[in-house]
């Protein structure tokens, strides 16, 4: 099969009037498909969360919904279309102490309001350890539950989960050491869970040998990604690649457990790889998107499972706060929203017809 590159990159952003101003990207899914073919974004503001629903494909507006004390953000969702929210809230205690907790909320249907706001704890009862806890990275198990994984105060993985009813068990310590503060979480069409996260002495991998089951690990390999850049997709049936840039080269790499590591090109990203599985041309291809060392967002694509063939990337020509989010959107068309260095979020689709991947201008929200 001839190799070609992807496209041109997306044009620069159209002038509007700036609506609601986002204090950075949230962590995981934050541009979500829904079942009635609807695109949604979340993003982080400074007193809660903000939301744009496409009224009709291509026609989104803001939703508000505030949670005082959220620090950090993390969105994931389910097979069902539920839109499930995690997140970090740091509120004084009465002696002016932080007291942290990880809050859930959830979003049943595109365009509805998200539930109230229901705290999940802290796993440290020491409220100076419990200070020190780490954002909640989230995935939804094929089964609908749902899986909040923590950096505890002492750098090992804590897990908290729901249960066959909906309700949810006790903290897990999953052990480990030296973790990161962003584990990158998939859920597998199969039922399982698989966890990575980059650490002190490499890399940590913990995964579930049956749905539901218990979560064994961690795994630990000689592996050198950059903390906060690892993310996973699916790339068949019960088969994950995890991404990350390497520590020592700043290249992309793709890695599946049980074989090495391979380059994949790019230069410096400092953020998690948003990716997405799309067809181009009748094969399967895999679209990253990241932000790059100079805070631009890049575009990297290449064919699924076939990562040594090479990827090619490109420049998207607009700078971001934390990294882009990829989707496919109710035509099946690759979306890619990014929050602008003005706060202002931005979006640009696959031009339809057109050979390759070209995007569109941006579409300042």
């Amino acid at each position: 099969m001839r190799r070609r590159p992807a496209g041109s990159a997306a044009r620069g952003a159209t002038t509007g009037e700036p609506g609601p101003i986002a204090v950075g990207a949230a962590r995981g899914r934050w541009l979500t498909l829904g079942r009635d073919g609807r695109l949604s974004l979340y993003a982080p503001v400074r007193d809660g969360l903000l939301r744009w629903t496409e009224t009709v494909p291509g026609g989104p507006g803001p939703h508000h919904a505030t949670v005082a004390g959220l620090t950090h953000l993390s969105v994931a969702q389910g097979t069902n279309g539920y839109v499930h929210f995690l997140g970090r809230r740091e509120r004084p205690a009465a002696d002016g102490s932080p007291q942290v907790d990880i809050v859930h909320a959830i979003q049943y249907q595109t365009g509805l309001a998200v539930t109230d706001w229901r705290s999940l704890g802290n796993p440290h009862p020491d409220r100076t350890e419990g200070a020190r806890l780490g954002p909640p990275s989230g995935a939804v198990a094929a089964d609908g539950t749902v899986h909040a994984f923590v950096r505890g105060a002492r750098g090992g993985l804590l897990l908290r989960r729901e249960d066959a009813k909906g309700k949810w068990r006790a903290w897990e310590d999953l052990g480990g050491a030296g973790a990161d503060a962003h584990p990158a979480a998939v859920a597998l069409s199969g039922g399982r869970i698989e966890v990575c996260a980059a650490a002190e002495t490499g890399t940590l991998v913990w995964r579930q040998s049956q749905p539901g089951g218990d979560v064994s690990g961690p795994r630990g390999f000689a592996l050198r990604p950059s903390p906060g850049t690892v993310s996973a997709l699916e790339t068949a049936p019960d088969r994950a690649v995890f991404l990350w840039t390497d520590a020592e080269t700043g290249e992309a790499h793709a890695w599946r457990l049980g074989g090495s590591p391979v380059g994949l090109g790019g230069a410096g990203a400092d953020q998690p790889y948003a990716a997405v599985r799309t067809s181009l041309d009748g094969s399967d291809w895999t679209v990253l998107a990241t932000r790059d060392a100079t805070g631009s967002a890049v575009l990297g694509m290449g064919v699924t499972e076939q990562e040594a063939d090479g990827f090619w990337w490109h420049g998207l020509a607009a700078s971001c706060q934390g990294a882009p989010a990829l989707a496919l959107d109710g035509r099946g068309r690759v979306t890619v929203a990014l929050i602008g260095a003005d706060g202002v979020p931005m979006v640009a689709r696959q031009e339809d017809g057109a050979a390759g991947l070209v995007l569109t201008d941006w579409q300042r929200l």
